[in-house]
């Protein structure tokens, strides 16, 4: 039987129909050509028509046989497979079951639990936060108490004439260092920084407004109203007294306290104010040597003047020179340290491009001399005829006057140095213009 049924199947060619590059329009034209004549006009297609029935009946037989056949072990393996994948799905559910259950202690114990705790986490940091704050906050406001009480030691309810006790001048300094550390806690306003979100301070603002400002306003109009006062000649006028060895000594300290306090306000502050001194003396001995000059009587007790000043301005080089800079507190401030300068008088030096304040007083006053001379002797009349009739004096007295102010003050050290060029030079801008 098996062999009747290979033989049955030997009719259909299932290589044919099996193959992938398949054609069922090619199939139908082969068959077409194979059962007619190609030169026949009209074709005859029920013979391959009924080829191709055929070969579908006999395929439906073979299936039909088959599955007959197959009919009981094919249902028993489909109820195999059934049976098998009920059992499947009951163990997955189980297992299934087992993971919910597990999942839901999980989320019970552990994921409640971290939502609590990170909402606990968002509320300490906030805490963390108000706390970092309030101690920035609290820092400020008692370093602001101790700023109005060093305020206070200073005096600055008295205004330019006020009397305050002796050694006071020394709460300049340490109002300064106060105000700066304020400043440095303020300037810090980074991410995680001890500055931060304290400028939407109410109270800081009215800390900065009513406190802040106010002070490094005073100290600086202290500290430049102290060294615009510095004297310490000793060549006093006859009218007064010259000063005692404690008063130089008081004088230093405190102009010392003034200039430490102006440099760590603001370096150029303290280097506007130095060349401020220096220009006042300037033009009040230039204006007060001219008039000397067209009046002769008073050229002596003029040139005594400069002389004083010239001392002056020698005694704060020597005062400048043993000041160190104090050590920046602002950050920004401190990346310049390595080039910061070794006393305080280096810069104001470097500013003037000279290499001594009192032979910069007295080239400059030379170079603004000569002018005036000239407009003198130009105008002619009584004091141009004097002024030529008495040029030996006056030569004498114009080199007395720069080697006796190139002469350090009581108490002062000055540098060893020859200023027979700056007398000369001084001698020049008169007698020069005189002579031509």
């Amino acid at each position: 039987m098996a062999m009747a049924e290979d033989d049955k199947q030997s009719y259909i060619d299932y290589d044919t129909f099996l193959d992938p590059d398949f054609s069922p329009t090619a199939f139908a034209n082969s068959l077409v050509i194979a059962t007619n004549n190609p030169s026949d006009t009209p074709i005859d297609l029920s013979t391959p028509l009924s080829k191709v029935l055929f070969d579908i009946q006999e395929i439906d037989t073979h299936v039909h046989t088959l599955t007959t056949r197959s009919a009981i072990p094919l249902l028993t393996y489909t109820k195999d497979q059934a049976d098998a994948g009920e059992r499947i799905v009951a163990d997955v559910e189980a297992q299934v079951a087992s993971l919910t259950e597990g999942y839901q202690r999980l989320r019970k114990e552990v994921i409640e639990q971290y939502e609590e705790a990170d909402e606990v986490g968002i509320a300490v940091e906030r805490l963390w936060e108000t706390v970092r704050v309030g101690r920035s906050v609290a820092r400020c406001l008692t370093l602001g108490r101790q700023l109005e009480t060093q305020m206070a030691e200073v005096g600055e309810s008295g205004g330019a004439a006020a009397q305050v006790k002796k050694g006071d001048h020394r709460a300049m300094v340490r109002a300064s260092n106060t105000l700066l550390s304020i400043r440095q806690i303020l300037a810090a306003s980074g991410p995680d920084e001890e500055g931060e979100h304290l400028s939407k301070i109410n109270l800081i603002t009215y800390l900065q407004n009513s406190v802040l400002t106010p002070a490094e306003t005073t100290l600086r109009n202290r500290a430049q109203q102290i060294i615009r006062e510095f004297s310490m000649s000793s060549l006093a006028p006859s009218s007064s007294t010259p000063a005692t060895y404690a008063q130089s000594e008081e004088t230093k300290s405190r102009t010392t306290s003034a200039l430490l306090t102006l440099q760590m306000l603001n370096p150029r502050l303290l280097l506007a104010a130095l060349q401020a001194y220096l220009r006042t003396s300037l033009t009040s001995s230039l204006a007060s040597i001219a008039r000397a000059l067209g009046n002769l009587p008073t050229l002596d007790r003029t040139l005594l003047e400069v002389s004083a000043r010239c001392q002056n301005i020698l005694a704060l080089e020597s005062l400048l020179e043993t000041i160190k800079p104090p050590q920046p507190v602002s950050p920004e401030a401190g990346d310049q340290t390595e080039n910061q300068a070794g006393n305080l008088l280096e810069p104001l030096l470097a500013a003037l491009d000279t290499s001594s304040l009192p032979s910069f007083f007295w080239r400059s006053l030379a170079e603004g001399l000569a002018p005036r001379i000239g407009d003198l002797v130009g105008k002619g009349g009584v004091s141009a005829r004097a002024l030529r009739s008495q040029k030996e004096r006056v030569k004498d007295s114009m080199r007395e006057c720069v080697l006796r102010g190139s002469q350090g003050p009581g108490g002062i050290k000055v540098r060893a140095g020859a200023w027979e060029r700056e007398a000369a030079v001084m001698v020049g801008s008169v007698i020069g213009t005189l002579g031509r």
